[in-house]
Formats: structure tokens, C-alpha cells, sequence
């Protein structure tokens, strides 16, 4: 009975590393094709199987590595950080006081909040609309877009609302919207380590060494997913890859929105 028993145990134990390590992989591919996603996607299918704090750290040094290499290998690094130096700024304060102060990832409203952040994201990315702003309403609008991204990171771990909309609608050439999109996730993703150590609202997620364990394992499988997504840009098209991933987005973010007001 009890040898049963522990074999039911490791049979779930390996399905839900097959499970996330095919999710990390998954991630990787979507930010080798399209420069983003790999949170967006990683947080959302894990949040399915586990907590999104529990999720968001088993991403951190995914996260935070791809992102270092996306920043610092393109060929503007001081200008992108003189510019958006003030966002960068409310970003961190935005997580923290989303994560500390406003209940963090172990809110109950985390997996809803999740799930309406991935919704309207895929719903933005799916349709015609092509946001412009006039670069003389930077100076106030960085900051406040700043703020309100790290808010968002610091309740469901998702970095790209509204900062990849409001970056995209600046008319950055491409390479310096690579590296604005990867200087905020260097950013918010740090600013949320600190909250996921904390061991309070943010409940402490990345405190267990196993857990720092686990997030260094998934960096095989989020690269291999990278190196598989590089390889389909180059043969695939990107607009058709976009639409599959927007639409994956919205049906995703509408279970777990759904499945958290329930």
C-alpha cells in the first residue's frame, strides 16, 4: 500500500516536470521569435499548475538572463538608459509597492488580475489599432507608464502591460525597442526578486533554496525554447506566429480570469 502510494507520488511529480519543463521550452520559443513573452507565457501555463508566486520564481533567473543578453548586446545601452531612466525608476518602485504594500502574488486577486492582463494583451496584439505618441509627452508619461507597469508586475509577475504597448507606440527603431522592452524586464523582474524573497505579502517564494534551485534548472529548457524560436523565425512568418501567440494569450488569460472570479 504505502510503495503504491509513493509510486502515485513520483508519477505526479515527474508529470508536472515534463509539464513545465515543455512550458519553459514553449516560453523560450516566443521569446526567440517575437523578443518578448517569455513570463508572459511561463507565469500564465504554470499559474494553471501552481501559484503564480511559485511560477514567477521558477522564472526569475530565466528571466532575468535572457533579458541581460536582449539589453546589453544591442548597440545603444546608454542612450536607452538615459532616456527611459525615470520609467526604469517607477518600474522598480511600482513592483515593489504592487508586491509589498498591495498583496503581492499571494493575493487572491493575483490569478484574475493575471489573467485579465494576458486577455487584454493578446486582445491589443490581435487587433488593427496603432497607438502614437507624440515624443514631447515623455518626460510625464514614462513615469506614470512605469508605475502602473510595475503594479502590474508586482501583482501577477507579467511585466508587458502597459509598458510593451506604450514603448511600441513611441516609433523606436527596431533595435532600440528590443533593448527599451529588455531594459524594462531587467527592472521590474529584479525589482520582483526582492518581493518574492520578502516573507511577507510576497510570500517568500524564492526564500526556499529549492526554489532558487528549481528557477536555475529551468534556464536549460527556456534556452533550448530560445534556440528553436530563432530557428523558426528565420523559416516561418512572424505575422502568422503573432496571431497564433495574441490568440493563445486571449484564451488563456480568459480561463485563468475566469477561473479566479469563480
Amino acid at each position: 500500500m504505502i510503495e503504491t502510494a509513493a509510486a502515485a507520488v513520483s508519477s505526479v511529480n515527474l508529470g508536472l516536470i515534463a509539464v513545465g519543463f515543455a512550458v519553459l521550452v514553449l516560453a523560450g520559443m516566443v521569446k526567440g521569435v517575437i523578443g518578448m513573452g517569455l513570463p508572459t507565457v511561463g507565469i500564465g501555463l504554470l499559474s494553471v499548475f501552481l501559484a503564480p508566486a511559485e511560477a514567477a520564481a521558477l522564472l526569475i533567473l530565466p528571466s532575468t538572463v535572457t533579458n541581460f543578453w536582449q539589453y546589453f548586446t544591442g548597440p545603444n545601452v546608454l542612450g536607452i538608459a538615459r532616456r527611459f531612466f525615470w520609467m526604469m525608476v517607477t518600474v522598480a518602485a511600482g513592483t515593489l509597492v504592487g508586491g509589498l504594500l498591495l498583496g503581492g502574488l499571494a493575493s487572491p486577486a493575483a490569478q484574475p488580475v493575471l489573467g485579465a492582463t494576458l486577455l487584454a494583451y493578446g486582445a491589443l496584439g490581435l487587433s488593427s489599432v496603432q497607438l502614437k505618441v507624440p515624443q514631447r509627452h515623455e518626460p510625464w508619461l514614462s513615469p506614470l507608464m512605469g508605475f502602473l507597469t510595475g503594479l502590474v508586475t508586482g501583482t501577477t509577475g507579467v511585466s508587458v502591460m502597459p509598458s510593451a504597448p506604450y514603448l511600441q507606440s513611441l516609433g523606436l527603431a527596431r533595435d532600440d525597442l528590443v533593448q527599451a522592452l529588455g531594459l524594462t524586464f531587467i527592472v521590474s523582474t529584479t525589482a520582483l526578486a526582492v518581493v518574492l524573497f520578502h516573507p511577507g505579502d510576497g510570500g517568500g517564494a524564492l526564500a526556499d533554496p529549492a526554489a532558487a534551485l528549481a528557477s536555475a534548472a529551468a534556464l536549460l529548457p527556456a534556452f533550448i525554447g530560445m534556440q528553436l524560436g530563432a530557428m523558426v523565425r528565420r523559416a516561418a512568418s512572424p505575422q502568422m506566429f503573432r496571431r497564433i501567440f495574441f490568440s493563445g494569450l486571449g484564451l488563456l488569460g480568459t480561463y485563468m480570469l475566469v477561473r479566479g472570479l469563480l
